[in-house]
């Protein structure tokens, strides 16, 4: 255990530079510490991406595999001479639409200045922009490339407020940056821009019509699968999972057939307001959006919702109603089916 100090910013958001204890922070990473901080997609768990013990210390935490490749946090492109090259014009050309943003490129790798790893060994390295105006000040001030996965234990789903992080991490980091629930609510779009047409390793907010609309015919229609060499996270292994059985539902009766005359009081649903009525009154309802339309709401609850779910230690069930596939649900589809380990109630899909 190592005694995890909180430094409450929620006054600061705007104006990182005046809160009187960011030394203290900008100190902590130069000295190879560990610390959460807020971003608009997830918060993050962030160490010095150039120290090999730093960087080791975020798997240490997390619990995580060492060859699920790391994302790596800047706050100006001039940092990108340090540790990538050929960067295309194509590439530039997203990057001045979608950054500072919820976006992340993996671009091929100028070895010697980020420690090993962080690629997982690989050729190329995944970099992002945070757009929160916390994290954008601090790695202003830090100066350094911060290397940073989701702050919660691996496998868990990802924290989207200061509570998940310290419920996670409380005891086996440095610190914890307090500030706001994340806006987005789900991670980065992560292109591999290694190779042309570019290709979505995994989906987010930056969506591929969004993409497409900057870079005509420029992103593949494939996607990656589940490799034995992820090259972005959220590949290979079990993501964003509560501890509490989960199934994906479409039709709202499908469930309640399924689980037939059973004791509902031990069963969650977690669904649109508008479907409420429709669930029997002794289950436990965990509300995404208004209506099954509203995906960005459903993204930027979602993990709150699979926390919220397991803290209620009644349940032994919960269904999630899987809203539209489109492209704008591609990313809230990919988390729920990783969620729910790819379990959906029998017939829909």
């Amino acid at each position: 255990m190592v005694k995890t100090t909180v430094w409450d910013v929620r006054d600061y958001t705007s104006n990182l530079k005046d809160y009187p204890n960011l030394s203290e922070i900008i100190e902590t990473y130069r000295q190879g510490g560990l610390i959460a901080l807020p971003t608009e997609t997830v918060y993050g768990l962030g160490a010095d991406a150039t120290n090999e013990q730093a960087v080791q210390g975020i798997y240490q935490a997390k619990g995580r595999p060492s060859d699920n490749p790391l994302i790596v946090h800047i706050y100006d492109t001039d940092q990108l001479d340090d540790f990538v090259t050929n960067v295309s014009e194509t590439t530039e050309k997203l990057m001045e639409a979608f950054w500072p943003g919820p976006i992340t490129f993996i671009l091929l790798l100028k070895e010697g200045y980020l420690c090993e790893s962080v690629t997982g060994g690989l050729n190329s390295v995944a970099v992002r922009m945070p757009s929160h105006p916390v994290a954008r000040a601090l790695l202003k001030e830090v100066a350094l490339p911060i290397a940073a996965p989701s702050a919660n234990l691996s496998g868990r789903p990802s924290p989207t407020t200061f509570e998940h992080v310290y419920h996670d991490l409380n005891g086996r980091i440095d610190g914890i940056i307090q500030s706001t629930q994340s806006e987005a609510g789900l991670e980065s779009t992560v292109l591999d821009c290694t190779s042309f047409p570019f290709r979505i390793a995994r989906p987010g907010t930056i969506t591929r019509s969004m993409l497409n609309d900057i870079l005509p015919n420029g992103i593949d229609e494939a996607q990656f699968d589940n490799s034995d060499k992820p090259i972005a996270p959220g590949m290979k292994y079990k993501h964003y999972a509560p501890e509490t059985p989960l199934k994906i539902f479409n039709v709202l009766n499908r469930p309640i057939d399924e689980a037939g005359q059973q004791d509902w009081s031990q069963t969650a649903f977690i669904l649109p307001e508008s479907f409420v009525s429709l669930v029997p009154k002794e289950a436990h309802i965990i509300v995404l959006s208004e209506s099954e339309n509203d995906i960005q709401a459903a993204s930027h609850n979602l993990y709150a919702a699979l926390h919220q779910l397991d803290e209620l230690t009644h349940i032994t069930r919960a269904y999630i109603y899987g809203y539209p596939n489109n492209d704008e649900a591609e990313a809230l589809h990919n988390r729920m089916v990783k969620a729910a380990n790819y379990q959906y109630v029998e017939g829909e899909w």
